[in-house]
């Protein structure tokens, strides 16, 4: 990363390119006004001003930077767009809870909304069903905004502001290994976005199909498309038909695949997409544990096959794309089957998706690493290279894998014990940082699938709304506003 050193951060790019983020997250607060409105909801002026807030905001900061609106942002301050971008979504994001009491304290407001935007699905609800459904509507929207990142629908309209982004779609876009494009960046984020919209209305539709109301199909959706897990309903997908169940299960799937290979495929080019190492991983990945987990329920509960073929693999699924949407409590499964979700809650989705965790695809590397380290061992002389889809890794690159990945769980111990000095115990600790770590939204201990994280003390709830943003923004662009070198000039 090459950070310039004498040229000063452009505060008022900054400013502007957030500016642009806030006057996005207020007009899709709009759709929840217009269901407020419909509604006749008590609280709707309160949302109408929680809407005014944040788009005035927009255009105060707007008119402050407007002579920067074409400066194209570099590494440092696409770095801090991409950081503090997230914190004045979720900042902007808790207002309509405030506003509207639905969540009056504004630290599980923050919580809640942070939990939204990064598609963690952790929340501090007790009673889901008991808001009102603009607050639930707003609730899964934060999640569809997040998940394919509004950085990324920005960098995707910049063109037409005469201004672009490639750095800032490199970050929001969990870049491991980069591929070539055909295309410009810009037609890249525009066809994700595209193909983000489309999975959301096919699998609204085919829920609408399964008798689901529009409403909670739309959530739904939002909730699916975007990896989150937020539901409308207190017992998640529990209730639902096992055709539902299954619509849900394929498209967090889909989800959880790399969206360039979404848009590969829709261009034709099949055999990329077949003979690419992380969708291959992926899938193989998915297939045994579900298998191994689907045997392990069959023979230690008293339910037919279907039934633990379904729960296993909805498990699975949910968990490795960090969805966080429950059929069952994998918490009284045999141990053999919660060490299975544990294990898989450490590994992640694939690079590029809406997904969250270590990835796919780091694994991939660090396996390639590991082979080739064995077989060094035996034959020394032996010629090795760790090569991903047919092409050669740099030393750079496979250690800046080998890196994340011990920084990430070196986090993930540094926040356990921080939870467990906060008064918390082990299994709620590690539980609540693995799975705020990695989006998945239920973890272990108190904050299961069948519990949340509403009985955590403030200071928890604001560290783990922390990991969240470490883990959606994958570290490295968080750390680095830490360091003091970055700021000098």
């Amino acid at each position: 990363m090459n950070l310039r050193k004498g040229s000063p951060i452009n505060v008022l790019l900054i400013i502007h390119i957030i500016s642009i983020i806030l006057l996005f997250e207020g007009l899709f607060m709009l759709l929840a006004l217009a269901i407020a409105i419909y509604d006749r909801e008590p609280d709707t002026i309160q949302f109408a001003m929680a809407i005014a807030t944040t788009l005035g905001t927009s255009a105060i900061m707007y008119l402050i930077s407007w002579k920067r609106r074409h400066q194209e942002p570099g590494t440092r301050e696409s770095l801090v767009i991409v950081t503090i971008g997230w914190l004045f979504l979720a900042f902007f994001g808790c207002l309509p809870y405030v506003f509207t009491q639905a969540i009056p304290c504004f630290v599980d407001a923050y919580f809640e909304s942070m939990s939204g935007f990064t598609t963690t699905g952790s929340s501090i609800l007790t009673d889901i069903e008991a808001l009102p459904r603009s607050i639930l509507f707003w609730r899964s929207e934060t999640h569809w905004i997040g998940g394919m990142g509004i950085i990324v629908l920005v960098v995707a309209i910049m063109p037409l502001l005469k201004m672009y982004g490639s750095q800032l779609f490199n970050l929001e876009a969990s870049v491991v290994v980069e591929e070539k494009f055909s295309t410009k960046i810009r037609y890249v984020a525009r066809n994700i976005w595209l193909i983000y919209v489309g999975l959301t209305v096919i699998e609204t539709f085919l829920l609408r199909l399964g008798g689901m109301n529009l409403f909670d199909s739309i959530c739904h959706s939002f909730a699916t498309v975007a990896t989150g897990g937020f539901s409308t309903k207190n017992t998640s997908i529990t209730d639902y038909s096992p055709y539902i169940q299954y619509v849900i299960m394929l498209f967090m799937l889909l989800s959880g695949i790399n969206f360039v290979l979404h848009v590969l495929t829709l261009q034709g080019k099949f055999k990329r997409v077949i003979k690419n190492n992380e969708l291959r991983f992926y899938l193989k990945i998915v297939g045994f544990i579900g298998a191994l987990l689907s045997l392990i329920l069959f023979f230690s509960k008293d339910i037919s096959f279907e039934k633990a073929f379904r729960d296993s693999f909805f498990q699975v699924i949910s968990v490795i794309t960090a969805t966080g949407f429950a059929t069952d409590d994998y918490l009284l499964w045999p141990n053999q089957g919660i060490m299975l979700i544990v294990l898989i809650m450490l590994i992640g989705a694939c690079a590029g998706s809406t997904g969250g965790g270590v990835k796919v695809i780091r694994h991939y590397i660090n396996w390639q690493v590991i082979k080739r380290s064995v077989r060094q061992t035996i034959s020394p002389n032996a010629v090795c290279n760790v090569k991903y889809n047919n092409r050669l890794l740099t030393y750079k690159q496979v250690s800046a894998v080998s890196t994340f990945i011990l920084l990430y769980y070196g986090l993930v111990v540094l926040g356990t014990m921080s939870m467990v000095g906060l008064g918390n115990d082990w299994a709620t600790s590690f539980g609540s940082v693995v799975t705020t770590m990695g989006g998945i939204g239920p973890g272990f201990g108190l904050v299961g699938p069948a519990s949340n994280f509403s009985m955590l003390s403030d200071v928890s709830k604001l560290l783990l709304s922390f990991t969240m943003l470490l883990g959606r923004l994958e570290i490295f662009p968080v750390l680095t506003l830490f360091t003091p070198w970055f700021w000098r000039t």
